[in-house]
């Protein structure tokens, strides 16, 4: 058992609401901050004339550090806990936003965005965990709100770059810097509860009762297709999050100005998609979220490329609350296969996540220059169809009530 699993905990229905809260909000601010960065792709692209292949490995030079990095911080938090460590992370996050704001060439901007990628492999991987010790059970809900911040964050980037960096240019960035500095002192806050009361809520023993059924072989088949499962979300959502403002501006010749906004209008339904899985998970199954997240999104990402403006808005707010809704559920079934080592599951699917969008932005990139913008999205939306390996993950939930009856 680690140390951040041994016993003296509260209570299991104790769920603490207040530290989960000061969580979600920190992962509002930082995935704000992040999120400001390919906001404010058509500034950059005109300023330092840039092409897409140039733009998508902006992308990847932030996601990769993230996802190589995360299930590293994970697996030695598992072991050594940091109470303090997110608020570290946190200010890795504030400097890198800083020097977003003061570059003046395209390979500082490569380093500013691998900087922060630092710091959110630091930050990510701590703070769920500390979600998941704090759940007192509810483990799909505690994962969903503390994502859920984050999502709210990366929707309200965009309308911030609307309203305040496109008028006033690259160097507004740093006005941001003072969010993370707010979120430095909550996650203090979190690291002091964490450091007094921090103690798992349910024993390793108790978790692995319902999974002595399942082969190493069969957890090890069940992780493949989660991660396949990661894949096909954050790629198709890679194309949303980074080229979906040049999409209606090519396409449909909206202005950059309502290009954000429209952004933000989809990545608002991400958010509300994000908090509706974890608790629809706990309570109907996390295997069946699953399944309605990645292939239920079908129809619609097939239709999308083939849309008029107003009928691509209303798909994209489809797609964004059916798919966005699978990450927790993939999250919390991941770490149940794979109990005792939280963190690490976190900071890997976590950096996955990253990892994927990241190198999906830069292949769509690439795309993008030698076809169009709108190929991406025709080829994009069949994505979805690899939903169909969730037919391969066992029922665990099946087997929890068999264990508890």
């Amino acid at each position: 058992m680690t140390t951040a699993e041994n016993t003296n905990a509260p209570s299991q229905n104790d769920t603490v609401i207040a530290v989960l809260t000061a969580l979600s909000v920190c992962h509002l601010l930082n995935d704000m901050m992040q999120s400001l960065l390919p906001s404010i792709y058509p500034i950059l692209k005109d300023s330092y004339q840039l092409d897409f292949s140039q733009i998508g490995f902006i992308t990847l030079a932030f996601q990769l550090t993230a996802s190589l990095l995360q299930p590293v911080v994970g697996m030695y938090t598992d072991r050594y806990p940091k109470p303090y460590s997110a608020a570290i992370g946190m200010g890795m996050t504030v400097v890198g936003l800083g020097l977003i704001a003061t570059a003046n060439s395209y390979p500082l901007l490569l380093a500013a965005a691998a900087f922060v990628g630092v710091g959110s492999s630091i930050f990510h991987p701590e703070s769920s965990r500390v979600a998941r010790l704090a759940s007192g059970g509810r483990h799909g809900f505690a994962q969903s709100l503390f994502q859920v911040g984050g999502n709210v964050g990366s929707a309200i980037g965009p309308l911030l770059a609307a309203l305040i960096i496109l008028p006033n240019g690259q160097k507004s960035v740093a006005w941001f810097m003072a969010a993370g500095i707010v979120a430095m002192g909550l996650l203090t806050f979190v690291g002091r509860w964490y450091a007094t009361h921090g103690r798992a809520r349910v024993s390793v023993t108790s978790t692995r009762a319902h999974l002595e059924h399942l082969s190493s072989g069969r957890i090890k088949l069940a992780i493949a297709v989660l991660v396949a499962l990661v894949f096909s979300k954050f790629v198709y959502m890679a194309s949303l999050g980074n080229y979906f403002t040049f999409y209606l501006i090519d396409t449909f010749g909206v202005s950059v100005h309502n290009s954000q906004l429209y952004l933000f209008v989809f990545l608002a339904a991400v958010a509300a998609g994000t908090f509706l899985g974890g608790p629809l998970g706990d309570y109907f199954g996390r295997k069946y979220v699953i399944w309605f997240s990645i292939v239920g999104a079908l129809p619609f990402t097939l239709a999308l490329p083939y849309a008029n403006l107003e009928w691509t808005l209303v798909l994209a707010i489809i797609i964004g609350l059916i798919m966005s809704s699978a990450f927790s559920a993939i999250v919390v079934f991941a770490q149940e296969l794979v109990p005792g080592r939280t963190g690490m599951i976190a900071g890997l699917f976590f950096g996955l996540a990253f990892g994927m969008g990241g190198l999906g932005a830069a292949i769509l990139g690439e795309i993008a220059d030698l076809t169009s913008i709108g190929y991406v999205y025709q080829i994009c939306s069949f994505l979805p169809l690899i939903g169909l390996v969730t037919w391969f993950l066992p029922n665990i939930e099946g087997s929890r009530r068999r264990a508890k009856a």
